[in-house]
């Protein structure tokens, strides 16, 4: 089993999570590092490190810096490009029978439902369009929202499945406009960088990716949307071989 599965890093909180990132961005240091250091390091209790250490499936710190270096040295995963490694680790941690089972019955979802409504803001909003398009493109006429303020009405979300793409999960507008779809008996499938947030807790499923995000001036998103693009396509690609 893989050090950084699918499964354990879902199982992590956010604290843990805080200890993923840190590790998965200083790979050359952590293998060099004490428990306490790692903590520090991680602005993390030295507990926090060992509950992290047990849902990898490790009896304790010093067994997660030997499968650590070994997975290092297995996967060849020594970057020096941090946005690189994270990719690296996020086909990694999805190279699973349970990605493949999650993935599976998303598109049993979306075969039963009548209507699919992307929804996204800013960034999210533009792939809110390309996953609608995408989809109508294989056979499952689909619709995108990009305005969180739309109105959500009875009719529209009568069979309906809205999938709503948020980075953060914490987004106000979209947590509201998720809400109504709620409100109006419309199944919700959140694609969200961490099952924790706000917006993964509110939807009928989620489909997480694990990335941190980051913002310029802390404002401005220019997180990744690679594994966003990665699966919905490969959500399309299966909808595409179950329709044809």
């Amino acid at each position: 089993m893989s050090l950084f599965s699918h499964a354990a890093i879902a199982s992590l909180n956010n604290l843990e999570m805080m200890v993923y990132q840190y590790v998965i961005k200083n790979r050359d240091k952590v293998t060099y590092m004490t428990i306490r250091e790692l903590a520090d390091a991680a602005d993390v209790s030295t507990t926090t490190v060992l509950r992290f250490c047990r849902k990898l499936g490790c009896e304790g710190y010093s067994e997660f810096r030997v499968r650590f270096k070994l997975y290092l040295e297995q996967n060849d995963t020594q970057q020096s490009n941090v946005a690189a490694s994270e990719m690296i680790s996020f086909f990694k941690s999805i190279n699973n029978d349970e990605f493949d089972k999650l993935i599976d019955d998303t598109v049993d979802i979306i075969l039963a439902s009548e209507r699919i409504i992307f929804v996204g803001a800013g960034t999210s909003g533009a792939l809110a369009k390309y996953g609608a398009r995408f989809f109508s493109n294989v056979g499952k006429f689909s619709n995108h929202i990009d305005d969180p303020y739309f109105p959500v009405t009875n009719d529209m979300a009568k069979n309906a499945l809205a999938i709503v793409l948020s980075v953060s999960g914490e987004t106000e507008e979209i947590l509201r406009f998720a809400g109504q779809f709620s409100l109006h008996r419309c199944k919700v499938l959140s694609i969200t960088s961490h099952e924790h947030s706000r917006l993964a807790k509110l939807a009928d499923y989620n489909i997480s990716w694990h990335i941190s995000p980051i913002r310029i001036g802390g404002v401005y998103d220019i997180t990744t949307q690679i594994p966003v693009i990665y699966i919905l396509e490969t959500l399309g690609r299966k909808l595409a071989k179950k329709l044809a």
